[in-house]
């Protein structure tokens, strides 16, 4: 295990951790990471980590923007510092950053190359996969994906209404005076991209959401949730049938389920581990 550097076509460069066996690995698992995922340092991505490598199976807890919450680091293309984390993120470079681990991991040629994503990163993986239908991946895992509505129920109205207000005002870069969500500090820009133009808002509950980004990927994988995910609307198993009833591979689609554990599978932190390399076994075993 070790830290890697991977750089961005717009010159940032992302933290990601590399889990990688000493024998010839045959494929690599990239998760995707959610919010403050670096700041939090979530302990299921070492168990998936280290279980992946008995297995023969490489690993990247692939860290985006948002998976700190302020960071200063310099741009390799222009060379000057830029202050970035969750606080400003700007989802149009969700792609990007996608790309860049994709891109990283090609260069080693391994022979399968799986895109998993947590929480929001499950969410990315939806817009990168609905936009560009990679044929380097050869399957998805998304991993309690985030409904975002709900996370916006935390906050009041006159809360919402006053990023509108400082949206209008062009305070793009001035922190909102209350926490987004309960617990999420971010500038208006930010702030308001979640909540009135949000590109990631692309799974549902209900049955009648948008879903015409998940509709257009053309890959199949694999939706895994807990079943005390509070996301989930208190129904995480109807959650993740609505979300596969809107793709265009059901039928070839695995829903799976971690008994008794919510968004981050606290205390199943082995069983989700297990669960993905037999996943992964299973898929490379119908080859």
């Amino acid at each position: 295990m070790h830290n890697i550097e991977v750089p961005t076509k717009r010159g940032i460069l992302l933290e990601g951790i590399l889990y990688n066996t000493t024998k010839n690995p045959r494929s690599i698992l990239i998760i995707i990471s959610g919010i403050h995922a670096k700041d939090e340092r979530n302990p299921f991505y070492d168990n998936i980590g280290f279980t992946l490598n008995k297995g023969n199976i490489d690993c990247i807890c692939a860290h985006t923007c948002d998976a700190i919450k302020k960071v200063k680091k310099k741009n390799i293309l222009t060379g000057k510092e830029e202050t970035f984390g969750s606080f400003n993120e700007d989802f149009n470079n969700a792609e990007d950053d996608i790309e860049a681990y994709i891109n990283y991991v090609e260069k080693y040629h391994y022979k399968h190359i799986y895109l998993a994503g947590h929480s929001l990163g499950a969410n990315k993986v939806i817009l990168y996969l609905s936009k560009n239908h990679d044929p380097r991946i050869e399957r998805y895992i998304l991993m309690s994906p985030a409904n975002i509505k709900k996370l916006i129920e935390k906050n009041t109205q006159e809360q919402l209404e006053l990023i509108r207000e400082y949206k209008e005002q062009k305070k793009d870069d001035e922190i909102i005076p209350f926490l987004l969500f309960g617990w999420y500090q971010c500038v208006t820009k930010s702030a308001y991209n979640w909540v009135y133009n949000n590109i990631l808002d692309n799974i549902h509950y209900e049955k009648d959401g948008d879903f015409s980004q998940i509709n257009n990927i053309t890959h199949s994988g694999a939706m895994i949730i807990g079943t005390y995910d509070r996301l989930a609307c208190g129904n995480p198993s109807g959650f993740l049938e609505n979300i596969n009833n809107h793709t265009k591979n059901k039928e070839k689609n695995k829903l799976l389920f971690i008994e008794k554990t919510g968004h981050v599978y606290q205390n199943k932190e082995q069983e989700i581990a297990v669960l993905l390399l037999n996943l992964i076994n299973e898929w490379e075993n119908k080859e």
